[in-house]
């Protein structure tokens, strides 16, 4: 176990063959891996007890059964990850008050110290039922683009609300173009933060989640965190040094990744 990690947790990673954009994405090969293998090994180099690939497909219970692989079989009919995460807890036994950690299957370069650091930021805070991750947004771009998230956070680094907004944004934003719509030149200070979507929870809360009621603000913004706040819960947030490496939606994506991991074997 990684020096500072929480102690006992568990990682685990939802895995769902459908997908839009890449088909059979958990099985796309990746330097001779399919890619939740990959990001089942990356997630094992962290401080975790064990990994568990929740898959809603015998193909892929199959495939991680192949590279030694702990994985359990999940309805296919989930209407988001949180619900598979929440059969697999109750499929492994596992206790209300244990830490559980969410790395998505499609994230073959997760950096295995970050798993360990929102593992630990929840330990840390009793008052928070999950944690998550953020680091500094460097470019006015990816502040202005609605596919990336970002998160506002109080003192003790609690979210206090996500968006695909740019948030916080200044009174005087629009200052250097009045009466235009041109964006503003440079970032507010202090930086805003992008939201990283690697999640903590404490199994007591995440078995109760899929049976809360969703929030408006949730169907607003297609945030499911949201709904988490709207109910008066807590999300702790560790602010990382750097972005992580680029997960996987596309094939372009694919592609960027077996030239990354191609360089890395070399």
């Amino acid at each position: 176990m990684s020096d500072g990690a929480a102690p006992g947790f568990t990682v685990l990673i939802p895995a769902r063959l459908a997908s839009s954009r890449l088909p059979n994405k958990p099985l796309a090969d990746i330097a001779g891996l399919p890619m939740v293998v990959r990001v089942a090994r990356q997630a094992a180099q962290s401080g975790a007890a064990r990994c568990v690939v929740a898959a809603d497909d015998a193909r892929i219970l199959q495939a991680c059964q192949a590279h030694g692989v702990t994985a359990v079989l999940t309805r296919s009919d989930h209407a988001s990850g949180s619900d598979r995460l929440a059969e697999a807890c109750v499929q492994l036994g596992l206790p209300d008050d244990a830490v559980v950690v969410n790395v998505q299957g499609d994230e073959p370069l997760i950096d295995p110290t970050l798993i360990d650091a929102v593992a630990d930021e929840l330990r840390q805070r009793p008052d928070c039922v999950m944690s998550t991750a953020a680091h500094a947004i460097a470019s006015m771009g990816d502040f202005l683009n609605p596919n990336v998230v970002k998160v506002v956070l109080d003192r003790h680094h609690t979210a206090l609300y996500f968006s695909r907004a740019p948030i916080p944004w200044w009174r005087d934003g629009m200052a250097a173009a009045p009466g235009t719509a041109a964006p503003p030149a440079s970032l507010p200070s202090p930086a805003p933060l992008r939201h990283v979507g690697i999640y903590g929870y404490r199994v007591g809360f995440l078995r109760s989640f899929p049976l809360l009621d969703p929030a408006p603000l949730e169907h607003t913004e297609s945030l499911e965190q949201l709904r988490v706040l709207w109910h008066g819960q807590r999300i702790a947030v560790h602010v990382c040094d750097q972005a992580p490496g680029p997960g996987v939606d596309t094939l372009d994506d694919l592609e960027r990744v077996r030239l990354i991991v191609a360089k890395q074997a070399a």
